[in-house]
């Protein structure tokens, strides 16, 4: 279980974030361990920009989605609720097929913030994109 609230399954995950931006992009949750979370999302027409590389902002939705869900999977849900403070990324290299693959790891889980960091990677394993998100963690009312 690790730090998650309860333990999650990513059929579970994907079934929530069905006809979303999220599953429009074709970002799936692969993997849930024990301090991290993973997801990949494919280099194809609906991630990439006009010259046939992959999408920043495509970049950015796969690294939000991950530290968002991370951060909601980390608090009793029925009482709180995390969003997104502020999300940035570095663009470390192009990447025009195949599949990239994001694992979201947190920095810091306080009780008012939460840190997350992801690193977006290619099928080989090189670095695509080093991301940072903070999020809210608010009360339930």
């Amino acid at each position: 279980m690790g730090i998650w609230y309860r333990d999650y399954t990513p059929e579970e995950i994907n079934f929530i974030v069905k006809d979303t931006l999220i599953s429009h992009l074709g970002i799936e949750i692969t993997e849930i361990g024990e301090d991290f979370l993973t997801a990949r999302m494919p280099v194809d027409r609906r991630t990439c920009q006009p010259m046939g590389i992959l999408h920043g902002g495509a970049s950015v939705a796969l690294a939000e989605t991950l530290g968002s869900c991370g951060a909601n999977l980390v608090i009793n849900r029925d009482e709180q609720y995390c969003v997104g403070l502020e999300v940035n990324a570095n663009h470390i290299r192009s990447v025009s097929s195949g599949y990239v693959i994001g694992t979201a790891r947190p920095l810091h889980l306080g009780k008012s913030t939460q840190v997350w960091e992801m690193l977006i990677r290619d099928e080989e394993g090189a670095l695509v994109c080093a991301s940072r998100m903070t999020n809210a963690v608010k009360s339930k009312k």
